[in-house]
C-alpha cells in the first residue's frame, strides 16, 4: 500500500483565515482521497509564516485532523536553530504524528557532517517523534546528495525515519533506497511528474512538492494520482502509465505559463471552491490569464467537468 501526501496550502495568506481548515481537510480526505499531510512546508509558505504563526497552523491541522488522516507531518525547519528546535518540541506537545526539516538555506552546511549535525539537534529536541529530512535542494542550495546524507544517518539520529525527496536526480534517490534496503525507511518522493518512476526504484509514497517549477498537485490531482498508485500495485503497469501522462499533460501545460506557489493557490481555489487568498511577498498573485488557461486545461482533461464546453472533451484521461 503507497501512501500519497500532500505539502499545504495555507488560506488566505495576508492573514491567515484558520477558520477554513476543516473545511480543507474534509476536501482532501473525501474529494482526493489525501490522508497523509505534510504542514508548513514549501507549498506552504511556511518560512514565510512567523513562529506564532506556524505554531497555530500545526495546532490548527493536528486538531481538524484527528480521526480524519492518518499522519499529520510538520516541517520545522528554519534557519535558526532556536527556532527549529522550538518548532520540533510544540510539534511533539501538540501530538503530531512526526517532524520534517530541511537544510538550512543562508547560512549553509558544507558537508554531510556538518548538516548531520544541525539535523541531530533539531531532532532531539522532539525525542519521541519520527524524523524525516527534506531534501529539496532547488530551493536550499544545498548540493550534498540525500544518499551521503543517509550514510549511517540513524546511528546519529535515532529516530530517523526516512526522507522525503524533491529532486529530479532519480540516480541519487535509488542510491538511497538500493543502500538502505535492510532498513525500515519511508522514501517520500517529491516531484509529481516523475512519481511513477520513482515507485519503480522504491519509493513507498509521495508528498507533493513545489521544486524548480511546480507545487503541489495531490491538492487538486490527488485522486487521479491515486489511481496512479493503485494500478501500480496492482501491476497494471499500463493503467499507471496513462495516468502520469496524463498529469504530465497538465503539469507540462502550466509549467509553461509559469507555475509556482501562487498558481497552486488560484488552481485549488477554482477546484475546491475553498478561498485560499494571495500569497505572500515576495510571491506575486497568479493573473486571471494564468487561471482561465489552467481552468480550460483541467476541463479538457477531465480533471474537471466540462459540461459546458461546446467541442467536447478530445483527450480526456481515462
Amino acid at each position: 500500500m503507497y501512501c500519497l501526501g500532500t505539502s499545504l496550502l495555507h488560506p488566505p495568506f495576508r492573514e491567515i483565515n484558520f477558520s477554513v481548515i476543516g473545511q480543507y481537510v474534509d476536501y482532501l480526505v473525501k474529494e482526493q482521497g489525501v490522508k497523509n499531510i505534510f504542514v508548513n512546508g514549501t507549498t506552504g509558505e511556511g518560512l514565510s509564516l512567523s513562529i506564532s504563526e506556524r505554531r497555530r497552523v500545526a495546532e490548527e491541522w493536528v486538531t481538524k485532523g484527528r480521526n480524519k488522516l492518518d499522519q499529520v507531518v510538520i516541517h520545522v525547519g528554519a534557519l535558526s536553530l532556536k527556532e527549529s528546535q522550538e518548532l520540533a518540541q510544540h510539534a511533539a506537545e501538540i501530538g503530531a504524528d512526526g517532524i520534517a526539516v530541511i537544510a538550512p538555506f543562508f547560512l549553509k552546511p558544507w558537508n554531510k557532517d556538518v548538516l548531520i549535525n544541525f539535523l541531530k539537534e533539531v531532532a532531539a529536541a522532539a525525542p519521541a517523534l519520527p524524523f524525516y529530512y527534506y531534501h529539496i535542494p532547488a530551493l536550499t542550495g544545498v548540493k550534498i546528495r540525500a544518499e551521503e546524507v543517509l550514510d549511517g544517518i540513524q546511528e546519529k539520529i535515532p529516530t530517523f525515519q526516512g526522507l522525503k525527496f524533491s529532486d529530479t536526480d532519480l540516480l541519487d534517490f535509488a542510491q538511497c533506497v538500493d543502500q538502505n534496503r535492510q532498513r525500515q525507511f519511508a522514501f517520500l518522493f517529491g516531484v509529481d511528474e516523475q512519481l511513477l518512476s520513482a515507485l519503480v526504484m522504491g519509493a513507498t509514497g509521495a508528498v507533493g512538492r513545489m521544486c524548480c517549477f511546480l507545487s503541489s498537485t495531490y491538492n487538486y490531482l490527488g485522486k487521479k494520482t491515486n489511481q496512479m498508485l493503485e494500478a501500480f500495485e496492482r501491476k497494471d503497469f499500463s493503467s499507471a502509465l496513462n495516468h502520469q501522462f496524463c498529469i504530465q499533460r497538465f503539469i507540462n501545460f502550466v509549467v509553461k505559463l509559469g507555475f509556482g506557489v501562487s498558481q497552486t493557490k488560484a488552481i485549488m481555489t477554482l477546484v475546491s471552491g475553498i478561498p485560499m487568498g494571495p500569497p505572500r511577498l515576495p510571491l506575486q498573485k497568479a493573473s486571471r490569464e494564468f487561471t482561465d488557461n489552467a481552468e480550460a486545461k483541467l476541463r479538457s482533461l477531465d480533471f474537471l467537468s466540462f459540461n459546458d464546453l461546446k467541442d467536447g472533451n478530445l483527450e480526456a484521461c481515462s
